[in-house]
This record gives structure tokens, sequence and C-alpha cells, in this order.
């Protein structure tokens, strides 16, 4: 019986899209079902079967009996922040792996525009992972000293939206979680396909992608995923600091990463969202304000200045004194006439925010919240 168990496959999530559209076709069940079913896990968060979604002809109910499950990964622990703006979530996979997502809020009216508040109210936005670990290597990114382990499926990419909506409504998603997106770019598509439809209904508008800028990915990005947001890992207004502090820059030579957003822009017509991790006497200096803002002059921006999250007693790397990063700003904003924010951090006491991702299991289960993961950003978009 055990071993018999043990060479059967896995079962695949609901929110697979390719793959239950593929299996529903085949069975000639109409595909028109398939938003009541993810719909109905939304709505039941828990449901450890399929059996209680109404309405669905008999053939589905044994088809979904036997190759699906409402979610193939289950939540392990919530840590939320001191001040309760910040949940981060721990979820295990399938495959025994895990990843983070984090849930940030925000209430828009405390910031201000033109110097005066801003409208709307509270928001909660959601930082999903695509990957287990990651490959790029950047040096400030715990997330790097994993390595790379796994692509998620687009239904494990999903299910970390199912999971947070228990703690929060969603408005925003930004893909700065644990990964690099565009290395598991057909995911990426078919999990934005699914946020974008029912029963979830985000706005494209409202979803973020960052990237550390892989080129050939860039240049079908808006064709595929027409009004996402772009967000680009710049980090460095130069090649060669570029590759110090991030290896995989070598693929991908700034002139050529230039060029492709160049492209893009013309084609969407959309901002481009620039991160800028200010570390200390590395890129923080007048010289590199200047440097950054020449670079983008030609483009239509926002510079999203983000301070740096010390990653534990082995980092290299110091964060930017205040005084360093607002004159870094003024550059940027009064010289160069670019938007540039400096990024609100959120859930530093449960390495929850940017660049803290990183997962060391088994061990961490504390119920107090600090030694989950860690990797994270938000654009304030």
């Amino acid at each position: 019986m055990a071993s018999s168990s043990a060479q059967s496959p896995p079962f695949r999530s609901v929110f697979d899209a390719a793959y239950i559209r593929s299996e529903f076709s085949t069975a000639g069940i109409s595909a028109h079902f398939i938003p009541l079913i993810w719909k109905y896990v939304l709505q039941n968060p828990r449901c450890g079967d399929l059996d209680g979604v109404p309405s669905l002809p008999a053939t589905a109910y044994a088809l979904l009996r036997k190759k699906f499950r409402p979610t193939t990964s289950t939540l392990t622990t919530a840590a939320d922040s001191k001040d309760r703006t910040t949940t981060k979530l721990l979820i295990r996979l399938q495959n025994g792996e895990s990843v983070e997502a984090v849930v940030m809020r925000y209430d828009t009216r405390l910031g201000k525009c033109d110097g005066k508040p801003r409208p709307g109210g509270v928001r909660s936005t959601l930082c999903v992972s695509s990957q287990v670990g990651c490959k790029m290597g950047c040096r400030f990114c715990a997330t790097g000293t994993m390595g790379f382990k796994s692509n998620l499926s687009s239904g494990e990419i999903v299910e970390q939206l199912v999971h947070a909506s228990r703690y929060s409504e969603i408005r925003n998603i930004v893909f700065m979680g644990m990964g690099e997106p565009m290395n598991n770019y057909n995911a990426l598509v078919e999990a934005i396909g699914v946020f974008t439809g029912s029963p979830f209904q985000l706005s494209p508008k409202r979803i973020t992608v960052s990237t550390v800028g892989i080129i050939h990915a860039i240049n079908k990005f808006n064709n595929d995923l027409p009004n996402v947001n772009l967000a680009v890992s710049l980090h460095a207004p130069d090649q060669d600091i570029r590759c110090q502090i991030m290896p995989a820059a070598r693929a991908f030579p700034l002139a050529k990463l230039m060029n492709a957003l160049q492209l893009y822009q013309n084609d969407s017509k959309r901002t481009i969202f620039i991160e800028y991790i200010m570390l200390d006497g590395v890129n923080d200096q007048e010289e590199h304000a200047h440097q950054l803002g020449k670079l983008l002059e030609t483009f239509k921006a926002v510079v999203n200045l983000i301070p740096f999250n010390p990653i534990g007693s082995s980092s290299n790397f110091k964060t930017s004194s205040d005084q360093n990063v607002k004159k870094f700003q003024k550059i940027i904003r009064g010289i160069y006439n670019i938007r540039t924010t400096v990024r609100q951090q959120m859930g530093q006491d449960i390495a929850g925010a940017c660049g803290q991702l990183v997962v060391s299991l088994p061990d961490e289960r504390s119920d107090g919240g600090a030694t989950l993961l860690s990797d994270i950003e938000d654009l304030g978009i």
C-alpha cells in the first residue's frame, strides 16, 4: 500500500490554469466551470476537497477527485510585524520546499501628493514569490544565498494570493518575493492571467513584475502582459558596479538593457519603475546620482531608492546614511526632474523587508515571527 501511494503522481492545483483547461477540454467539460471552482476555493480556503463546488457536471467531480486539489500548498506560519502593517506567510509546497509571501497594508491618506494628503484609504499589497531560491546571486539579497532550487507552477504562485486573502483583501500584487520572475516566464504570464480574470479580477495596472533585467523577456513583456507594470532592479548606474553587486548583470550589459527598456517604453507608453538599493560607499555618492540621472533622462521613469536591509552579521554592505539618501534623491529629482521616492520599510522585525527573504528550514517555526524568510519590495503604486 505504502509503495503504490509513493509512486502515484502528485495532485495538481486547480489554479494551474493551462493544465486544468487542457484536462477539461480532453474530458469534454466546458472551461466556463473553471472560474466557479476557483471562486469556491477562494471563498473556502480551508476546504479539503472539491465536492462542495456547486452545479458541476458529474464528470467534472470525478476528474477533480482524480487529478486535482483545491490547493497543493499549505500555510505553515503567519507572522505579524509589531505594528500590524505587515504579515509574512511561510508556505510549504507539495515538494516539501517553502516560499514566503508578504502582505503589506497601507493607508494612502497618510502620504502626500503635491503637498496635499493623497486620496484613497487602506489598501493591501501582496508580494509573491516566483521561485524557490534564486540563481541571480545578488550580493545584497538573502534569497541569493539559497541558490536556485525550483520554479513555482502558476498554481503555486496563485495559491499565495488564496492564502493571503484569509488575512486581507488584496488590491495590488508585486512579483518581488523570492526568485527572478522573468526566469519563470510562462508560469508568470499564466498566473497573471488568473489574477486578472474571474474571480480575482485584479487590474493589470495594479500588478508589478520586478526583474534584474532579463533582456529577452523584457522584449516580450508588453505583448504578453499589456498594462502590467515593469520594475527593473538597476541598483547601479554603470556596468562595473552592477557586476560587482549583481553577478548576473554580466549576461545583461547595461547598454543593451537600456536599449531594451527604451523599446519597451516606446511600445507600451508605460512608466518604468527603477529600483535602486542604497549601499554605503558603493553606489550612493553624488557622482552615482548624476550618472543615474543621465542614464534615465530620456525615460519616463520613477526611481525608488531602497534603504539596504542587513542580511546578517556576515553582510559586506552597510546602509546608506539618511543624509546620503536625501542628497541622492535631491540630485535625481532636482537636477534631472525624475520622480524619486524613498521606499517605506515594512516588516523588518519579521525579516520581511526588501532583500531579507531566505528560507532556512526546518527549524524556523516560531510564532513570534522574526525567523522565517527574507527578500521583499513594494513600489507604492
